[in-house]
């Protein structure tokens, strides 16, 4: 494996501990955040304190670094039609991180009218969750044929069910008005671990011959 593929497929390993201290550092700039019950967006919120630079912390690295790592994916699963999809899901992705990060959401992102700029973050966070998701979802078949790994496989169908059971919660804590900030947290912190676990197994399987099936 080339040492550019290499670097491109180690940004999944950072996109982890990046979000975390993002989102850490930047909520300590924001008099009485909470973790528990606010959402990430509003630290980039129209009115925040942390309004002005949430979005270069978070949201556009994190962004540049999904769009580079689909691309390692991409070019390490070549021969996969499959894989170069989720590769493609990745990428778009990471475009609708800089949406988010672009569009701001209205103070509190919740209003009762909502402006142009919190329909298109929306919009960007729908497309953030659907495209993730299913770039996870075709792992639970790759994971086996692609790469003869029925762990990551399983590991893959967990995630996606987590993440699809946190989105649920998320919805049920956004009218309850309690712990979105918990759940929307847990629903992206399995998301990106899978992502890291994807970059790890694409890294040390450089020699498996599971990558020459191109029908998968």
């Amino acid at each position: 494996m080339k040492t550019m593929d290499r670097a491109l497929l180690g940004l999944g390993l950072l996109i982890p501990p990046w979000l975390f201290l993002g989102v850490a550092l930047t909520a300590r700039a924001y008099p009485g955040y909470s973790h528990l019950d606010q959402a990430m967006s509003q630290l980039g919120a129209l009115g925040a304190p942390t309004h002005s630079f949430s979005g270069w912390v978070n949201n556009f690295p994190l962004g540049v670094m999904f769009v580079l790592f689909a691309i390692g994916v991409a070019r390490r699963f070549k021969a996969s039609r499959l894989a170069v999809i989720s590769a493609a899901l990745i990428l778009v992705h990471g475009l609708a991180s800089f949406a988010t990060g672009y569009y701001s959401c209205d103070q509190g992102c919740a209003p009762v009218q909502p402006s142009v700029s919190q329909q298109n973050h929306n919009l960007a966070g729908l497309v953030m969750f659907i495209s993730l998701t299913l770039a996870g979802a075709l792992w639970m078949f790759l994971g086996k044929r692609l790469l003869s790994s029925s762990r990551f496989a399983m590991f893959s169908a967990i995630c996606v069910v987590l993440a699809i059971v946190t989105v649920v919660l998320m919805a049920t804590a956004l009218a309850d008005g309690h712990l979105f900030g918990l759940y929307q947290r847990l629903n992206y912190g399995v998301s990106v671990i899978w992502i890291a676990s994807l970059a790890v197994v694409a890294l040390r399987d450089e020699n498996n011959p599971g990558i020459a099936l191109s029908d998968c």
